[in-house]
């Protein structure tokens, strides 16, 4: 078995392409294989029981009622039918790889010439006791966010663990809703994983200034409830308790790789890939949320939880299977809408050595992180023209030096205008 599907053969009749999961990942596979011409059958197998659906808007827009559910759908129904893609509500139990097959939990099996897990991941739950609490919530499906979206409309009173992405615009949304809001945090401020300093106290400002109560450096010890089953208070490890009608978990997540780990795929903090997304067995490849790949400019395998790497990661993976062979190396980038700030950030800042400030700070700016005097990220709150002129420095790897962008008069987007004629994609790595 190789990695690319037979055009030449690949028919109804055969196995095709079996996807698992259908999130933004595994739906874009789907969609990219049919643009690209594949004829070959298509299965997406989802877990839920719902049309894949976009799930940015359901820590923000969803919530508080901007957005219904039709508006989510990443295609209408009648889409996959018309493009042959079958659809199926049902969840993988087991792969085996020398005969090709995936094992359904409702007792079916599919044949496959290629496997594609897009497993995605789950939210981490706290180890503490009362975790199993009624109002103790997670936020990440649909399910998920209907059943929120309920709770808000009668909680006076919400306490939010984690001040991630997820966790803050959860926040922001309960405070659009006039919920009381408490954000428990066990770093010393909001978004510390991916962010800087100043772009984290932009946050800490507008959160407090929106009324929003912050907690940093504390941890979670326990839920207690009254008696009925139903969290009322959370307790903290310095003893203070704080009253609450409902707790959402905003404490990160962990790649869903159970099917990976028993069908004997490598697995590191996700399913393991090299820099075309394949894993150690060529038939199976691992995309989005779930998959650890080489990114060069960190010398190592990292995983990333964003829109942008699950499309890039299916886009990737439909043009090998139809013939078109490169690495990935595509520029990670990502964002967030909070209350009247919208924070976009290209590149991945981790390791940078030096800060330059473009804008005016606290409210508008962007902050260029360098590592070795090489660009190597930009945060930018409220300045989207200087988002999109950093990823088109990023992307093609102009160089810009911290003195040059900290120079009288410096405009990242005029730089990027006078730079665009130089294409360069990063190198890449072996596996």
């Amino acid at each position: 078995m190789t990695a690319a599907v037979d055009m030449s053969t690949a028919g109804h009749s055969g196995g095709g392409v079996v996807v698992v999961g259908a999130g933004q990942a595994g739906f874009q596979t789907a969609v990219s294989l049919r643009e690209r011409g594949y004829g070959g059958r298509i299965t997406l197998v989802g877990d839920e029981d719902a049309a894949p659906y976009e799930r940015p808007p359901l820590s923000k827009a969803y919530l508080t009622g901007e957005a219904d559910e039709a508006l989510l759908w990443l295609r209408p129904p009648e889409y996959y039918v018309r493009q042959s893609i079958d659809l199926l509500a049902d969840r993988v139990t087991a792969i085996d790889r020398a005969a090709c097959t995936a094992r359904l939990a409702g007792g079916g099996v599919l044949d496959y010439d290629h496997l594609v897990l897009a497993t995605g991941a789950r939210p981490r739950r706290l180890a503490v006791p009362g975790s199993e609490l009624r109002g103790v919530w997670a936020l990440r499906t649909l399910a998920e966010a209907l059943a929120l979206r309920d709770e808000l409309r009668r909680a006076a009173e919400v306490v939010v663990v984690g001040a991630g992405f997820i966790g803050l615009e959860f926040a922001a949304a309960a405070r659009a809703l006039g919920c009381a809001v408490t954000v428990v945090e066990l770093l010393d401020r909001p978004l510390a994983r991916a962010v800087g300093e100043r772009t984290a106290e932009h946050f800490t400002r507008l959160h407090r200034r929106q009324g929003t109560r912050l907690l940093f450096g504390r941890r979670v010890a326990r839920f207690h409830d009254d008696g009925s089953g139903a969290v009322t208070e959370v307790e903290l490890c310095d003893g203070s308790r704080l009253p609450t009608d409902l707790v959402v978990l905003g404490a990160g997540v962990e790649p869903r790789t159970e099917l990976a780990e028993t069908a004997g795929l490598r697995v590191d903090d996700g399913i393991a890939v090299d820099a075309r997304l394949r894993t150690g067995d060529p038939a199976v490849s691992a995309i989005g949320d779930c998959a650890a790949f080489p990114y060069p400019a960190a010398g190592r395998r990292i995983r990333l939880e964003s829109v942008q790497n699950a499309v890039g990661h299916a886009q990737l993976v439909a043009e090998r299977l139809t013939g078109l062979e490169r690495d990935y190396d595509d520029l990670p980038w990502f964002w967030s809408d909070q209350f009247s700030s919208t924070l976009q950030i290209a590149g991945l800042s981790a390791g940078h050595d030096t800060e330059v400030l473009l804008g005016e700070w606290p409210d508008a700016f962007s902050v260029l992180s360098f590592r070795e005097d090489r660009l190597v990220a930009v945060e930018s709150v409220n300045r989207p023209a200087d988002h999109m002129a950093a990823r088109r420095v990023l992307a093609n790897g102009v160089p810009l030096d911290p003195a040059t962008a900290a120079g009288d008069g410096f405009a990242l987007r005029d730089y990027a205008r006078r730079h665009r004629s130089k294409p360069l994609r990063p190198a890449t790595e072996p596996v």
